[in-house]
This record gives structure tokens, sequence and C-alpha cells, in this order.
């Protein structure tokens, strides 16, 4: 029996050392009872009642010898345990761990009696008789605990060792039967805590007149039959034993007092029913294991609760905080790519030269080109790197991560030309002379020719004359100049874009660091709280399931706890987001290259592997929605971060209100008129037209819808640029 418990036990303790309880509670108190109680092997038979009511003299006229100590006054000061030995000697056990053996139980009255001021010793564990009585041979042991009643302490003693009794004798004392205070203690004591294997023996009966014998034996009887005993079928809950005069006869030897006393009867009965109840040990403890138990599930069960609510709502917050870093670095990732695009396509040498190319060789043939590269190049260079390097300052203030290097391009030096002689046949226009080298040639080319100069770099740069092969003789000479003027800015645009690319390309790398959504490693404190849940959790389940194996306690539902997966216990400090939401608004030429190179690697496959099926309509529309939606939160967040939201927001009205951007140039009016053309709209069309043009031709040429179809997908890559330069444009003036 002890080894069946032994696992139980050992999870019972664990739960009580995971839960903290103080040493003096009664409920650590009477863990530790049950808990030696389930692995003591003996049957176990406490006494009880209030002090002198004659514990002691009964147990020593059972075991026929003065082994305990009696007086005329309260005298048991230490539950004293009685087992069989082949000779009558005690045990003391200190607290320091000393262990005192003595023949006989005359140290007793040294270590286990009260002292003067009637309290117990504190210094004392355990104190044990051994007796040669065959009775104790049998597995059974006595309990002798001090008289109740008397003080807290020694109430709380008896209190806890009556959980670890297997069979309860209640003393009762005739002269005043059944007091409240034996009643209480009947209820608190034995009944509340599943204990109702008791047995009741009435003492001092001997010394009431015949009249009141009478009187308190059919008292008696109504007490017997209100307490229902949990006892063996045809065995009674109530005895009388006169228990001085049965020592007195049992010293003597006279059986025929022993047998006026009612020991003999007490006796027999005691032995037969202990015969029973130990070959059932189980029925009889189960029940108060359950109720103790029970006491332990729920604490476990209400600290698993409370902390498990606690790290919830922690990984709640920790959560919510996630999502919107998360969010931020999408919408950050996205406002950089848009603002680096627009950087990217302005320093390609096709829209350096269609934008400036012919403003710069005018402004250098006036000699006002570096006014005019401060007030043109430069100024829209600034502002489209002050766009970019802002959405890094945004990532630096979010995520704390780095302070984001301002972008440096520098701008090549001004252009230089030589002018060449002028033809002798050219008479019609004034002398400019015959060389200028730097600094201008505006001086030079004043009247007619600069006139003529000037017009030349118009008409050469609209003819496109980088890509004629006309040779220089054939051209007059104020379009000789002007082509020296053009060369020179295209060398300084070729220049400024070439270098402007490599470094871009380098400082999206380092954006790209910087852009970048890291949880934050668990606090130590979460950590050590997630290691206590655990540890609630599995104490909880092995003690559930030794209750369910070793004594068939079944367990409810509400003290059942269900310990995740590793999966599912993942934290929110391992979050991996979804990514960057694709950006159907720009393709950077990195993505367009990847595109290709994964097209082209599809076409090299073996035939059987399987191609993915293009995405349904209703995708598109999600991701457009998805990207129409980003763009409004950006928008919302940059007025949210400002100091002055409000203010800003107020000025976001007005500026709505305002007329629409008019462009101010030629050049400007034929890119809308072209944007206007590739959406298939007419000037002039709404921004809701806008958007609903934009979202049909992504529907229609969305280069996802042609993975199976390598050739037409890329047709569709070409087409989808021409489509998103064309919205930005439109968005940008109809904003």
């Amino acid at each position: 029996m002890k080894d069946d418990y032994k696992i139980f036990v050992d999870s019972l303790k664990s739960a009580v050392k995971l839960l903290d309880l103080d040493p003096g509670s009664q409920l650590y108190q009477d863990i530790i009872t049950i808990s030696h109680h389930l692995t003591n092997p003996n049957f176990r038979i406490a006494v009880f009642g209030p002090f002198n009511h004659g514990k002691s003299t009964l147990l020593n006229a059972v075991l026929g010898t003065r082994a305990l100590p009696i007086d005329l006054i309260p005298t048991t000061g230490a539950a004293i345990t009685v087992k069989y030995g082949t000779d009558l000697r005690s045990r003391i056990t200190l607290v320091n761990g000393t262990e005192i053996y003595r023949s006989g139980t005359e140290v007793l009255k040294q270590f286990a009696i009260l002292d003067n001021d009637r309290r117990m010793r504190n210094d004392v564990t355990s104190v044990e008789v051994f007796c040669p009585h065959p009775f104790l041979d049998t597995g059974v042991e006595f309990l002798d605990l001090p008289g109740t009643n008397d003080r807290e302490e020694q109430d709380n003693l008896v209190r806890s060792q009556l959980l670890g009794a297997d069979l309860v004798v209640q003393l009762l004392d005739a002269r005043k039967l059944m007091t409240l205070g034996e009643r209480e203690n009947l209820r608190d004591w034995l009944l509340d805590r599943n204990i109702k294997t008791v047995i009741f023996v009435v003492n001092f009966l001997n010394l009431l007149d015949e009249g009141e014998q009478k009187e308190v034996q059919n008292r008696l009887r109504f007490v017997a039959e209100s307490f229902r005993a949990d006892l063996p079928s045809g065995f009674s809950n109530l005895y009388r034993v006169d228990a001085l005069p049965a020592l007195r006869a049992r010293l003597k030897g006279d059986v025929a007092a022993a047998n006026t006393s009612g020991l003999v009867a007490f006796e027999t009965a005691l032995q037969n029913l202990v015969a029973i109840l130990q070959k059932n040990r189980g029925s009889v403890r189960l029940p108060r294991i359950k109720s103790i138990t029970s006491e332990v599930q729920h604490s476990l069960k209400a600290k698993i609760v409370a902390l498990q609510s606690e790290i919830n709502s922690f990984e709640n917050k920790c959560q919510e905080k996630n999502n919107l870093k998360q969010r931020a670095a999408t919408i950050i990732k996205q406002g950089f790519n848009n603002s680096f695009d627009k950087l990217r396509t302005w320093l390609s040498l096709e829209n350096l030269r269609e934008k400036y190319q012919a403003d710069g060789a005018i402004a250098l043939a006036e000699s006002q080109f570096i006014t005019w590269e401060i007030n043109n190049i430069k100024k829209d260079f600034h502002e489209l790197r002050s766009s970019l390097v802002e959405w890094l300052e945004k990532a630096y203030n979010f995520f704390q991560e780095q302070r984001p290097e301002n972008l440096l391009i520098s701008f090549p030096p001004q252009p230089q030309i030589t002018i060449p002689p002028k033809p002798n046949h050219t008479n019609d226009l004034s002398d400019p002379g015959t060389l200028a080298v730097g600094g201008g040639i505006g001086w030079l080319l004043g009247g007619p020719l600069g006139a003529a100069v000037v017009g030349s770099i118009t008409y050469l740069v609209n003819k496109n004359i980088q890509q004629q092969d006309e040779k220089m003789t054939k051209e007059s000479y104020h379009q000789q100049v002007a082509k020296l003027c053009i060369d020179a800015v295209d060398d300084y645009l070729i220049s400024f874009s070439t270098q402007g690319l490599l470094a871009l390309a380098d400082y999206q790398k380092k954006a790209e660091q910087m852009i970048r959504f890291s949880p934050e490693s668990e606090p130590q404190e979460v950590t050590q709280k997630r290691q206590k849940l655990q540890d609630w959790q599995n104490s909880l389940n092995q003690l559930n399931r030794e209750l369910e194996k070793t004594l068939g306690i079944s367990i409810p539902r509400e003290l059942e706890v269900e310990i995740p997966t590793a999966k599912a216990r993942q934290s929110v400090y391992s979050f991996s987001g979804a990514g960057i939401k694709e950006d159907v608004g720009t393709h950077r030429q990195t993505e367009i290259r990847k595109q290709e190179n994964t097209t082209q690697q599809t076409k090299t496959r073996n035939s059987s592997a399987s191609v993915p099926p293009p995405p349904k309509p209703e995708d598109l529309e999600a991701k457009f929605r998805a990207w129409e939606l980003d763009q409004e939160i950006a928008q919302m967040k940059a007025e949210m971060r400002s100091p002055n939201s409000q203010t800003s927001k107020q000025q976001h009205q007005n500026q709505s209100q305002q007329a629409p951007h008019q462009p101010k140039t030629q050049a400007e009016k034929d890119k809308i008129t072209r944007a206007y053309t590739s959406l298939g709209l007419q000037p002039n069309a709404s921004l809701v037209e806008i958007k609903q043009a934009y979202k049909t031709l992504v529907k229609k040429w969305h280069p996802d819808l042609f993975v199976d179809k390598p050739q037409l997908q890329q047709q569709a890559q070409d087409k989808m640029r021409l489509i998103n330069e064309a919205y930005t444009i439109l968005l940008e003036i109809s904003n």
C-alpha cells in the first residue's frame, strides 16, 4: 500500500511546494498529515476528546499496562503513537533531528507532558511508544492525542492528527454528555472533512446513580443514531467503558471486573472492526483524500487562471504593439519605396535629359548655369531626397534602430566648352570671337548670334540631335555652338545620373536594414512567469493523473488544464509578420528583374513542374484595396505624427478645396496628356474616374495573371509600368 501511494504523495507534495503555502496554514498541515497517512503501513486508531476525559487511561487499559502518563490534571502534551515492539520502550525525535531511545516510558514525563504552564514543548517532532501487545502486532497503532478545549495550539495539533487516522475513537464524559464544543468538533473536525469512521466511547458512567445512567444511555442512543458513522454493517458506533476501573481490573488480571467495566466488549468490537477495515483501507481514506486534494487542485487552478490571464493581457498588449509596428513597417516601407522610385526615375538619364537638358544648355550659353543649377536641378533633387529621408526618419522614430544618414549625391563640376572659330563666310552674324573656355559664353553671344544659338539649342534638343549622325561641317555655326552646349550639359547629366543611381542603390541597402520590424526580446519577468505557469499546469496535470490512476477519482472538467503545444505556445516575441504588401502602384526595376529571372527559371525547369494558377479577379481587387488603404493610412500617420496634427489636417482640407495642380511647362502638359491616354481617359477626368480606370487596367494587365505565359507576362510588365507612371502623375495633379 505504501508503494502504491508514493507517486501520488510526491505529486501532492510537489504541488504544495509550488503553491508556496505558509507552513503554519491549515491546508499545509493537512497535506503533510495526509501524505504521512498514505505512506503509513499501519492501521491508525486515534483517541481524542477534551482534557481529563480519560483518553490515556482508556489506552492503558486496552494495552494492559501503564504505558502512557496519566494524572488528575491535563497531562498529555504531545501526540503519542503506540506501535508494536518486542519490549516496552520509547523514542523521542527532536526538531534538530536528535533521536532519544529509552527503555520503558519514564522519558515521556520529560518530553510528552505539559509543562507547569500547561504548554506543549516546541522542540519535539514525534513521540513513539513501542509495546509488545498482540493487537498491535496485527499492523495496528494507537494515537493518544492531547486534550481539546484547553489551548489553541493543542486543538490545532489534534485537528491535524485526526486527518491521519483510519478509525477515530471519540471519548465522551457521561457527566457532561456531548457539550457544545464536542458537537462543534464532531462537525468541523470530522464530518466536514469526510472522516466518518468514528465510534463513541462514554466514560465515567459508573460515577452516576442508576437513574442518571438510564437517562444518559437514552441520550447516548440519540447521539449514536443522529451521527451516521461509516462503519461496516452490524457494528455499533457507541460503547461504554469505565476507563479507570477497566485499567485496575486489567492490571490485577480481574477478568470479571474488566468485563463489567465494558472493556472486553469494546476490545472485541474494536478488533473485529479493524480486521474488516484493514482489508479496505482505500475506502476509508478516499473521502478525506478527495477533500484535501480538491483544495489543492482549486488553489492551483485559481493561480493558473490568474497568471494565465495576466500573461494573456501582457501578450495582447505586446501583440497590439507588434501589429502596430508591423503595420508601420509596411506603411513606411511602401512610402520609402514610392519616394525611392520617384527619385530613381528622376535620376534616370532619359528623364534628366527631357527635363533639364534644354534649359541647362541655354543657361550655360547665357552664363547662368550655376544659378540655373541651384534653382532647378539641385532644388528638385533636394525636394525628392527630403521626401526619401523623411521616411527613414519615421522609421527611426518608430523603431529606434539607428538614425539614418543623409543621402549624399555629388553634383558634377560646371560644364566647360570651347567655342570653335567662326567660319569666314558667316557675315550675317556679329563676330563673337574665336575662343571661349569655361565661365559661360553669354558675353560672346550677343545680338543675332546669341538668339540663334538659343533657338538652335531648343530646336536641336526637340529634334533629339544626340541620336542623329550629322556632321558638324553641315551645320551652321550657331548650331555647332548650340550642340557644344547641349553636349556639355549632356555629359554633366550623364555623370550625375550614373553617380546618383549608384549612390541611391547603396543607400537603399542601408535603408532596408532600418525599415524592418524586429520584435523585442521577452522581459525576464514575463519569462519567469511563463515558466511558473507551466510548472503549475504540469503539477496540476500530474496530480489529476495520479488521482485517476491511483485512487480512481474522476476529475471535474473545471479542474482540468490544457498545456499548449510548442507551436501554440510561441510568444508574441517570436512574432513573424506577413511581410510588406505588394505595392501594385509602383514596381522597382530590381523587382522587375527578379520577376524576369523567375520567369526564365520557370522555363528551364522540368516540364512536370506545376505552374501556379493565375490569381482570381477578386484577389486583385483585394490587393488594390489594400494598397489604397495603405496610402490613406500613410497620410493619416503623417498627420498624427505631426506636432500640430489639427493644423495639418486643416491645411490639407484647405489644399483640397483649392484648384488642382496646374502644369507649368509644355513638357509637363505633354506628360499629363500621355497619362490620360495611357489610362484611356478624357482630359480633366475626376479622381474617382482615374482610380476606377486604374483599377480596371490592373485587373487586366497585372503580371500575376500571366505567370503561365512568359512572353505575355513580359508584355504585361511593360504595360503595367506605363499604367503605374500614368496613375502616379494623375494622382499628383488631382490631390
